[in-house]
């Protein structure tokens, strides 16, 4: 009789979880499952922050009565914090692969308009009619496209560069400058940053600006939520003592978040000043074309007014790749600043 209730038990459990991965087909995948998990957490706990000062604050809540404003300016960061999160963690980060292929569709679309341009060839006897294999074609192009994105690439390096040497070992895919392959995504990323467990993706050219919006806008809910902490907690209303102390638990683990968060802000707003990544920062040793470059010399940075326009603005590109810095531009950046250039504004040009 027990093994009849645990087998049919056993049943409706599995019924019942292939009929929530029907729905969800991302509960599938640990990974994803674990990302879907951590989404959901992050989500409760601003809900719970939130919630509890709507519930409990009759300060904040008056105050929303008499000034409609101050709260509704309060959600509006709330609401938007929350859907740039989803914007950046939906985002992709510029994967390699991606932009190979946007390089040999170009190629092989300026091939076949090239081909199809041409005249037919004539001779004496009547015109001559050139029948051309469309499996060979498709072949000959993707060949050609293939060489095309190996061509652009190895131009980015000093020549004398070995193909070997910037070809990805899991992706088998020649990397441009500043790419690394994301062994949590399995794929190269270009401008690869760093991978995000609680965005779950990796942060590289193509969301590195979106995720720096998302840590400015929760470290500005996040700093002004520690404030209505701290005002409920010195106005003068009775308050039961288990209140005071979810309240003080509360604030000290926002407290934590906070500094951590304006660390964050302040590193990356450092590293989007200098036009560098985490993980160039972090592993520059054993980066082959930045072991010899002295620390003090961001290689590619362009100053800082200009790395921050390409940064915020210059997204009319979807995939840029930059070619290593040459001799001649690593000696004018190792050059010491004088007094000319500061007036010349040579740090951020």
């Amino acid at each position: 009789m027990r093994a009849l209730c645990s087998g049919l038990s056993r049943d409706t459990s599995d019924r019942f979880s292939d009929r929530c991965l029907h729905f969800f087909p991302c509960l599938s995948d640990p990974a994803r499952r674990s990302t879907f998990c951590l989404r959901i957490a992050l989500v409760m706990l601003h809900l719970i922050y939130v919630g509890v000062l709507f519930v409990f604050d009759k300060d904040l809540i008056q105050k929303t009565k008499e000034e409609p404003w101050y709260t509704t300016v309060y959600l509006i960061l709330f609401a938007a914090t929350l859907a740039q999160y989803f914007i950046t963690s939906g985002s992709s980060p510029g994967y390699v692969l991606d932009a190979m292929r946007a390089v040999n569709e170009a190629d092989a679309s300026r091939i076949r308009a090239s081909m199809t341009s041409k005249q037919p060839a004539s001779s004496k006897n009547g015109d001559v009619v050139i029948t051309i294999d469309g499996n060979q074609l498709g072949r000959d192009l993707l060949g050609r496209g293939a060489m095309a994105w190996t061509k652009l690439v190895m131009a980015m390096y000093p020549s004398g560069t070995s193909l070997r040497s910037v070809t990805c070992s899991y992706c088998d895919i020649v990397q441009p400058p500043r790419a690394k392959h994301c062994h949590d995504c399995d794929k190269c990323v270009l401008q690869f940053d760093h991978h995000c467990v609680w965005l779950g993706t990796c942060i590289g050219q193509g969301n590195h600006c979106p995720f720096w919006w998302y840590i400015c806008g929760e470290t500005a809910l996040s700093l002004w939520t520690g404030t209505l902490y701290i005002q409920f907690l010195k106005s003068d209303i009775s308050k039961p003592w288990w209140l005071y102390a979810i309240m003080i638990l509360l604030l000290v683990t926002l407290f934590f978040c906070l500094i951590f968060l304006l660390l964050l802000l302040l590193f990356h707003s450092y590293l989007i000043l200098t036009n560098q990544t985490t993980y160039e920062l972090v592993r520059r040793r054993r980066i082959q074309y930045l072991r010899n470059i002295p620390e003090r010399v961001y290689p590619f940075s362009k100053g800082a007014c200009r790395n921050l326009y390409e940064f915020c603005f210059a997204q009319s590109s979807k995939y840029r790749m930059e070619p290593l810095p040459t001799g001649q531009e690593l000696e004018e950046k190792l050059r010491p600043y004088t007094c000319s250039d500061v007036l010349s504004c040579r740090c951020c040009c």
